[in-house]
């Protein structure tokens, strides 16, 4: 039976970027995982006065992301960090303190940017996070994709071979690291 792995997009436009990263890879993946990805644009901002009783969407969110075996996170870069709606999330499903629905979880990071950096600033800032939130993150190969904007077609295809090459290289990576910490 296949990983399940939750894909968190930083970006909340529709065709951005870093969701059609986050497709490509999906199509790309292994037999052994299966990528959804997990929409965090309808979250409230985190208020620690409403953990007694949380928002619908809140519950849910942390539900699906304990259900995962592991998290693919794909995110821009805004100011040199992570999207707003990204942290929110992180937020949402580490509390209550002590019930982080993240810890544990097998995870990898792909930032994605039309600069040259590769939202290498995120990246990083989201690696500090997760060591927080006791998610082993896959350490190679890196992923840092600048020039995003020429690697898809009008139609939101992956046309750029190297990428696609890269990309498959990253995935089956995550595949062995996912089956390395589960079975640790």
């Amino acid at each position: 039976m296949p990983k399940d792995i939750a894909v968190v997009v930083g970006s909340l436009r529709k065709g951005s970027l870093n969701r059609l990263t986050a497709q490509a890879l999906a199509k790309l993946a292994p037999e052994s995982l299966r990528l959804e990805i997990v929409e965090i644009g309808q979250l409230p901002l985190y208020d620690q006065d409403l953990d007694e009783d949380p928002p619908q969407s809140w519950i849910a969110f942390r539900e699906r992301i304990r259900r995962a075996d592991g998290v693919l996170f794909v995110t821009p870069e805004y100011n040199r960090s992570v999207p707003s709606a990204l942290k929110n999330a992180i937020d949402v499903g580490s509390r209550p303190y002590g019930h982080s629905a993240w810890s544990g979880k097998p995870a990898a990071i792909v930032s994605v940017s039309p600069g040259a950096l590769g939202a290498f600033g995120a990246n990083h800032h989201l690696r500090q996070s997760l060591v927080f939130l006791d998610m082993p993150v896959l350490q190679q190969p890196e992923a840092y994709l600048g020039g995003a904007g020429g690697f898809f077609d009008e139609g939101g295809e992956l046309k750029n071979e190297g990428t696609k090459a890269f990309l498959t290289t990253f995935i089956n990576a995550y595949a062995a690291w996912v089956e390395k910490v589960l079975t640790a």
